[in-house]
C-alpha cells in the first residue's frame, strides 16, 4: 500500500474524472469503486448507490477520487507536475490535460483541466537550464518561460544557449 496518496474532492464527477485521467495516461488503470448507502443520507444527501470513491492509478500513483459534494473547489495552491522529455510529449499532455478547462488560467507550463484540477506540464530539460550556476543563462530561461503559456522546448534551449 502506497504510504500517501491524493484524494481528490469532486462534486460528482469522480468516476468520470477518474476516466478521463487515465485515458490520457498509458500507465494507469481504474481501481475499486464504492458506493453510497441509506446510511448517513442526512449528513452527505446523495442517494443509495450513487459513486462515493473511485481509486485509480496513474504512472504507479495512486488517488482516490470523493463525489462529496460541492463544497470545496480546486484551486492552484495544489497542482501536479508532468515531466517530459520531449516537446511531443508536452505538447500531448498539453491538448489532453487542457481541453475544456479554463484558458485563462494557462501560464508558464500551468494549465487547469476541466475539473478545475491544476496541472504543470514540465519540459525535464527546463529544471537543469534553471539550475545552471551561470545565472545569465537561467535568468534568460526564467524571462522566456515567463512569457509561455504552454512550454516550448526549443525556444526554452535558445534563451539558454543565447
Amino acid at each position: 500500500m502506497q504510504k500517501i496518496s491524493p484524494c481528490l474532492w469532486f462534486d460528482d464527477q469522480g468516476e468520470e474524472a477518474a476516466k478521463f485521467y487515465t485515458s490520457i495516461f498509458k500507465d494507469s488503470k481504474i481501481g475499486d469503486v464504492t458506493r453510497y448507502g441509506k446510511e448517513g443520507y442526512e449528513i452527505h444527501g446523495r442517494e443509495e448507490g450513487t459513486v462515493m470513491t473511485v481509486e485509480f492509478e496513474i504512472e504507479g500513483q495512486k488517488f482516490l477520487a470523493l463525489n462529496g459534494g460541492p463544497i470545496f473547489k480546486f484551486n492552484e495552491a495544489i497542482s501536479f507536475q508532468v515531466y517530459c522529455e520531449t516537446q511531443e510529449e508536452v505538447d500531448y499532455y498539453w491538448e489532453k490535460l487542457s481541453e475544456g478547462g479554463d484558458e485563462k488560467a494557462q501560464q508558464c507550463g500551468w494549465l487547469k483541466d476541466k475539473y478545475g484540477v491544476s496541472w504543470q506540464i514540465v519540459p525535464t530539460i527546463l529544471m537543469k537550464m534553471l539550475k545552471d550556476k551561470d545565472s545569465e543563462k537561467s535568468q534568460r530561461v526564467m524571462k522566456a518561460m515567463l512569457q509561455m503559456h504552454k512550454l516550448d522546448i526549443s525556444t526554452l534551449k535558445k534563451a539558454y544557449e543565447e
